[in-house]
């Protein structure tokens, strides 16, 4: 039976999102929910023998997870990893290598059929980033056909980014779970205030995730 799988997708870049995905992974298991969390494409990974590693988001999700990180873990959470913090295409040019849309999908697909339980499979900067040479996130969610769950952050400007990757999702015909607001450290308006706002014009249940703070039940149960 194929998992019940959602796609983190981001307003932006560097919003929170893996922190986000992390608490939700945490939520599930504190819930006795068999989950399996991927981040199949990822850029400004160090090598596994950097210290460094340890704050990457592979390292960050196998951890929720509570698994180790060793050599198959982390491929098997992140097959692609390029070590420029560069949108991957970029990246995957410096390095020499490329990426075809058609691989990653048909890789997150094997993945979605060979998983009991609850897949979340997390997306790489905003949704409009380029993954490819020719690619976005949005084509890459499209591809695979399941729901979403909108990160965005509280800082200045973020409900109008919010609600405009909200509504190029609508308009794409992707089913939006929710939007998690990720707290953005100095940001001029409360988590609540922006929260609220978003969910004003969202259409959707809108939560707010402070730092430090486990993800909300209620989030998880849409899930």
């Amino acid at each position: 039976m194929a998992a019940r799988t959602v796609f983190v997708a981001g307003a932006g870049t560097e919003i929170g999102k893996t922190y986000v995905t992390a608490a939700l992974t945490r939520r599930l298991r504190g819930l006795g929910r068999p989950v399996r969390t991927l981040k199949p494409l990822a850029s400004g990974v160090p090598p596994l023998s950097d210290p460094a590693f340890a704050e990457s988001d592979t390292a960050r999700l196998l951890d929720a997870q509570g698994l180790v990180v060793e050599d198959d873990t982390v491929e098997a959470c992140s097959p692609w990893r390029f070590a420029a913090p560069l949108a991957p295409d970029q990246a995957a040019v410096l390095e020499g290598r490329s990426l075809a849309l058609a691989d990653l999908v048909g890789w997150c697909r094997t993945q979605v059929a060979s998983t009991e339980g609850t897949l979340i499979i997390e997306g790489v900067g905003g949704l409009m980033s380029p993954i490819t040479e020719a690619a976005t996130g949005l084509d890459w969610l499209k591809a695979l056909g399941v729901p979403a769950l909108l990160v965005s952050g509280s800082y200045l400007g973020a409900i109008s980014h919010a609600l405009t990757a909200r509504e190029t999702l609508r308009l794409h015909g992707i089913p939006l779970l929710a939007i998690a607001v990720s707290e953005s450290e100095g940001a001029p308006a409360p988590l609540t205030t922006v929260a609220a706002s978003i969910a004003h014009h969202a259409g959707v249940p809108v939560f707010g995730l402070r730092r430090g703070e486990a993800c909300p039940e209620a989030l998880a149960d849409l899930v």
